[in-house]
């Protein structure tokens, strides 16, 4: 990523910053902190994807979230749930017990409302912020340094935390306190899946019927069905191709927030519900991994 990576990034005063987590997402988010110039320690459970990053980039290591937040100003996140994210915030070798008054946490894990608004108190108790920021734009994304961040929080730990988070952000909003970045995500999800399920059934209908789904597709682009899954998936959902992208397990996860948290708020989602089963149908025939796109199989 560094000799070709594209990403300007803006000029801001170099910051000691710590990062948790170097799968697909944390890897190259971690990397463009190191690029736009600034201070970098990670952390990850595998070892292995450490040394991987610190080839590639130039920063530390620390073999506990604690230690990789000693110093730093601010501690980014990016790890797969509740139970990850409070094993690297929580105890006495997680990244609270490192972090110095004042300093704030940003977490980038997709992860519930309520362990936000947890973590939140946890570190306004130690003199800390907390503010949850999931991302939107999956590994290209990340990759290219264009994440769309939902944040949730106090609005001076998120002035502090914005500059620096742009580096790996085309777009880094608060949108209430904590837990209202989960909460942006959630329906971020709710209209993907939905949308998906939609884009699916066109395409297999216009199989069927016999027409060119290719050229079809271009056209009605152009008009009101445009969505950035038709522009970005329609040809790979004709082709049949998944093997990439946003992983269906992951989906899951996220849709099973979303349902949990509609349970205790209200919200009516039936169509969010049922593509949910979709997405298991997905899974058992052994689609785990495959691109969310490929909800198309089932109708194949």
């Amino acid at each position: 990523m560094g000799s070709t990576n594209p990403k300007k990034y803006e000029s801001v005063p170099a910051r000691k910053v710590a990062f948790l987590g170097l799968g697909v997402m944390g890897h190259p988010m971690a990397g463009h902190l190191a690029l736009a110039g600034h201070e970098v320690t990670v952390y990850n459970r595998s070892a292995a994807k450490t040394q991987a990053w610190r080839q590639e980039f130039k920063g530390n290591a620390a073999d506990t979230p604690a230690a990789a937040a000693r110093d730093a100003q601010i501690v980014f996140c990016c790890v797969g749930n509740d139970d990850d994210l409070r094993s690297v915030v929580l105890g006495p070798e997680g990244a609270l017990a490192g972090m110095k008054p004042g300093a704030v946490f940003v977490d980038h894990t997709t992860a519930s409302a309520n362990v936000a608004r947890e973590l939140h108190g946890a570190a306004a108790r130690m003199g800390l912020s907390f503010v949850d920021a999931p991302v939107s734009g999956g590994q290209a994304g990340a990759q290219n340094g264009l994440l769309t961040v939902m944040c949730g929080g106090d609005a001076a730990a998120f002035e502090t935390a914005r500059p620096v988070a742009m580096a790996f952000s085309r777009a880094f909003t608060l949108l209430g306190p904590a837990g209202a970045g989960q909460l942006a995500k959630m329906v971020n999800q709710i209209a993907i899946a939905g949308l998906v399920q939609g884009l699916s059934e066109a395409i297999a209908f216009g199989e069927k019927a016999g027409l060119d789904m290719a050229q079809v597709l271009e056209v009605i682009g152009k008009g009101a069905a445009q969505s950035w899954q038709m522009d970005n998936r329609g040809k790979t959902m004709i082709a049949g191709q998944f093997e990439f992208g946003f992983a269906v397990d992951w989906m899951r996860k996220d849709l099973g927030l979303v349902l949990d948290e509609a349970k205790g708020n209200g919200a009516r989602l039936p169509v969010t519900a049922l593509v949910d089963q979709f997405y298991a149908d997905v899974q058992a025939s052994g689609g785990r991994r495959w691109d969310t796109s490929s909800l198309i199989a089932r109708l194949k």
